[in-house]
């Protein structure tokens, strides 16, 4: 399976609704899709752009936990810059963003500094 595979069998579960127990398919295809965030960060970005704005709050935990958190993990410098700009105008973004954790580059000492100050920056915006 390549990037373009895992991506088509997320989508195609996608919205869904959360599993009432035991592993939610979403969040396996989602999970399956992160597989590939260190070789192919292009398409997740896309996946996450589209999906990390979605109204139902369990799909944006999914795309902040499984693929927006791990993409800043390994690409802060390239797509740091775009998850601000879509922080700073769209709200259900806002959520998404800040249910990330930092990781990898995005610990270094002057990612953290622009990850915190857009996180501190967006706190109050959550309703």
């Amino acid at each position: 399976m390549d990037v373009h595979e895992a991506i088509c069998n997320a989508e195609a579960l996608l919205p869904g609704e959360p599993a009432e127990s035991g592993l939610d398919p979403r969040w396996q295809a989602i999970i399956a899709v992160g597989e590939f965030v260190q070789s192919d960060p292009e398409p997740i970005w896309e996946l996450i752009a589209k999906w990390g704005s979605y109204p139902q709050d369990d799909l944006r935990d999914a795309i902040a936990c499984c693929l927006l958190e791990h993409l800043l993990e390994h690409h802060f410098a390239d797509y740091f810059p775009r998850v601000e700009e879509r922080a700073l105008t769209d709200p259900l973004f806002v959520a998404t963003f800040l249910r990330c954790w930092p990781f990898g580059q995005t610990e270094e000492p002057a990612n953290a500094t622009r990850f915190n100050s857009l996180m501190e920056k967006l706190s109050p915006k959550v309703h």
